[in-house]
């Protein structure tokens, strides 16, 4: 696929969390679990241009994705959209003005189709979304470019699995190694909570997945919400790198790659941006 689309993730990991998909003729700011000031400091890290965004899009109500928003959404003035599960769901956002979607929704921004899919987590009714560029002047309506990602979810929905097939960025949650929870601080409910199929795929989870989700447009796949309890972005890449027959690109596992180069591995943080073009 030739890139028209642009993912700059600006947080990731239960800290908080915002991320700004870049159209053709525009942008969208998916969640905002940060300040305003972390946003516009991220975003000039990138040089990602916060001027372009039409709309605000909210996966679910929770803080580490919605903290920012009561600010941010007085600051750039456009559509904040949300389930109505969402938009009810915390008392900080009772007094926005939400434009209420299912969770299946399909929408315009940035010169992009958007299509919403349900997750799996303990909330009202989240979704993530799938951002295309299609030719429209041809006779069979082209894909042109895809970029999706599923984070917050114990499970992978059928809805999920079709929206992440053959993105050109795919992301996809590793939130945490499965015996780095069991053997760690968490209290028993937490860890029990946190494996639950409402709550948050593990690596071992996202890298079962991959070779289901992706194909020959496919050229990174980013993990992404990291526990930093209970997960490490070396165990992370050494587990989805297996799945792939990926090899490290440095000592520090900081990125893989398959051996024809077509296909990179990276993870998005919490205390850093990440732009992928």
């Amino acid at each position: 696929m030739t890139p028209h689309i642009h993912l700059h993730v600006l947080a990731s990991g239960s800290k908080g969390n915002a991320a700004v998909v870049e159209g053709p003729t525009g942008s969208v700011l998916v969640d905002c679990g940060i300040s305003r000031k972390r946003l516009l400091e991220r975003a000039r890290e990138t040089g990602c241009d916060l001027t372009r965004i039409e709309a605000i899009l909210v996966t679910h109500e929770h803080s580490d994705h919605t903290s920012g928003l009561p600010v941010v959404f007085r600051y750039f003035g456009v559509p904040l959209v949300a389930t109505a599960g969402t938009a009810t769901g915390r008392t900080s956002l009772a007094d926005l003005p939400f434009t209420l979607v299912d969770h299946d929704a399909t929408l315009n921004f940035g010169g992009m189709h958007i299509r919403a899919f349900p997750t799996s987590h303990d909330v009202n009714d989240p979704m993530c979304f799938r951002f295309e560029v299609r030719d429209e002047s041809g006779p069979d309506d082209e894909l042109l470019d895809a970029v999706a990602w599923a984070t917050d979810t114990g499970y992978l929905t059928d809805e999920a699995l079709d929206a992440l097939y053959g993105c050109r960025i795919l992301g996809i949650e590793a939130n945490h190694d499965p015996r780095m929870l069991a053997t760690g601080r968490y209290p028993s409910w937490l860890k029990a909570r946190v494996a639950s199929e409402r709550g948050h795929l593990s690596n071992a989870q996202a890298a079962e997945a991959l070779p289901t989700l992706i194909t020959h447009h496919t050229e990174t796949v980013v993990a992404m919400h990291l526990s930093e309890e209970n997960n490490r972005p070396s165990i992370v890449i050494r587990t989805l790198a297996e799945a792939m027959g990926a090899q490290p690109v440095n000592s520090t596992y900081t990125e893989a790659r398959t051996s024809d180069g077509l296909l990179s591995i990276c993870a998005a943080a919490q205390h850093h941006a990440l732009s992928i073009w």
